[in-house]
């Protein structure tokens, strides 16, 4: 394994363009947990990564290498990434359409059936000519890396469903890896899809010699996606669907953060000038949500469930304060504008409702800010992680990681992160809005032995394993897969 060429594949990359004020081409860090995730693997595995072009500044980079692999270095590692350009108007299909909001409404269950999806020859030329387009894209210029190498291509996320099969056309002996980030849905989520389309997604996943979830849960759901909608043979125990002549291999692989770096995050002379400014507004409890303005975030009836606790329990009101940290989220998407209006608008309502002239309950923050997010982690009484559906959500073990007051968590089951730390968080049903303020009531009135015990065990955790563990684990079962497929 250690001499094989290993090849990254997702949408977005570790490395996008701009130009300075010189006007030469500089790299900077690619967003998503994904970039941080895989940076550990780059920084000890000779890796390619494969990823579209984000910006006309990108597809200038790419241009200036003749549409190949290059090296650059961002934040003191040095990646090899061959940066793909697609047709503008695929590539808004492509995200914008289908993967945006298609498969992100099926795979978090958002979709209000009664209303949505229409179906439509939009939706269907979205798909053939935009998303099928931009997996073959990427697949290609794989195809093209690799030629004559004995490789192993690791894929990742719901962009890239189609683009194993079109390699393992051209190249039977790649060996194809995908994991898929966001949350595995059970079989009726899926019949919102034509059969025609659902059956060529799950065709292109089922290419793969390995498919890999962050839970358990997300594994069993499509174990049961392709025995009830593909009729497949399936050993829901060993984790293996049968298919075109071969068995996938179907695993789980929770993923952890770096608790070394972010520690080191933490004590950032940054984080220690907004921990003052917090400490200085605070009251005598403080509540913290770290979040993407996304639908499946569940920040609405978050918000709900605090009004709730507030009318429920008057003794709390100039005593609490709620800091929302939100990071608005694909405002090119219709449904995320009015989430956003929505939310202020409920903010407004509960502030108004509750508030007097010197404190208002909810203290709304709509911004990306890293080191400002870990001070408000450091110094929370509860942090609220109260997703509809979530893939992993690595705020429920970036909070207690820093957390410096035996801070508490409520926490959806829902989450990818119920299934490690449900134990020792307050665990609630995310539609549930009494469960979620009665957690608020416990939460803040919680005696000091049982916030210790909890917070300890919490962080006991999320220090165990690192990103190098989860890569470690990936790369383990990619050999005893690899062994398998070798003639005897």
């Amino acid at each position: 394994m250690s001499e094989t060429p290993l090849v990254l594949v997702s949408n977005r990359g570790p490395a996008t363009f701009e130009r300075d004020e010189s006007g030469e081409l500089v790299a900077s860090r690619g967003g998503g947990g994904l970039v941080t995730a895989l940076t550990g693997l780059v920084n000890h595995r000779d890796a390619l990564w494969v990823a579209s072009c984000m910006t006309p500044e990108d597809a200038e980079a790419a241009a200036e290498h003749g549409g190949r692999a290059f090296g650059c270095n961002v934040d003191g590692t040095t990646y090899r990434i061959r940066l793909v350009e697609s047709d503008p108007v695929a590539y808004d299909q492509f995200y914008n359409v289908v993967a945006n909001p298609m498969l992100w409404f099926i795979q978090h269950y958002l979709w209000d059936l009664s209303n949505a999806p229409d179906i439509r020859s939009n939706e269907v030329e979205a798909y053939e000519l935009g998303y099928k387009a931009v997996n073959d894209d990427l697949a290609n210029a794989v195809i093209d890396e690799i030629e004559g190498d004995d490789a192993v291509v690791m894929l990742h996320d719901y962009h890239l469903y189609l683009a194993p099969r079109t390699i393992r056309a051209h190249r039977p002996d790649v060996f194809l890896h995908h994991f898929i980030h966001i949350p595995w849905t059970q079989p009726d989520a899926w019949r919102v899809l034509p059969r025609g389309m659902r059956q060529d997604l799950f065709e292109g996943i089922l290419s793969n010699d390995i498919v890999s979830f962050h839970t358990r849960a997300y594994r069993r759901n499509f174990l049961l996606c392709c025995r009830e909608l593909l009729d497949l043979e399936v050993d829901e125990q060993a984790g293996i669907v049968r298919f075109d002549g071969r068995e996938v291999w179907v695993r789980a692989y929770p993923l952890p953060i770096s608790a070394e770096s972010f520690e080191r995050s933490a004590k950032r002379a940054t984080v220690a000038e907004h921990e003052a400014e917090i400490l200085q507004r605070r009251r005598e409890h403080l509540i913290v949500r770290v979040d993407r303005a996304d639908l499946s975030k569940n920040i609405l009836r978050g918000f709900t469930a605090f009004d709730l606790f507030l009318s429920q329990h008057p003794e709390f009101l100039e005593r609490v304060t709620f800091i929302a940290h939100l990071v608005p989220s694909r405002q090119d998407v219709p449904e995320y504008q009015e989430y956003l209006e929505r939310i202020e608008a409920l903010v407004a309502v509960v502030n108004h409702r509750h508030g007097s002239t010197d404190w208002m309950p909810i203290q709304l923050k709509l911004r990306e800010n890293l080191d400002e997010a870990i001070a408000e982690y450091k110094h929370y009484d509860l942090l609220i992680v109260n997703a509809m559906f979530d893939g992993m959500n690595l705020v429920a073990k970036e909070g207690p990681l820093v957390n410096e007051r035996d801070g508490v968590s409520l926490l959806s089951e829902n989450t990818g992160a119920h299934e490690e730390l449900g134990e020792f968080a307050l665990s609630v049903n995310p539609f549930d809005i009494q469960e979620q303020a009665d957690a608020m009531f416990r939460a803040l009135t919680m005696e000091p032995e049982e916030r210790r015990r909890r917070a300890a065990g919490l962080k006991k955790i999320v220090t165990a394993r690192d990103p190098g563990d989860w890569v470690d684990d990936q790369l383990a079962d990619i050999e005893r897969k690899r062994a398998t497929l070798e003639p005897a």
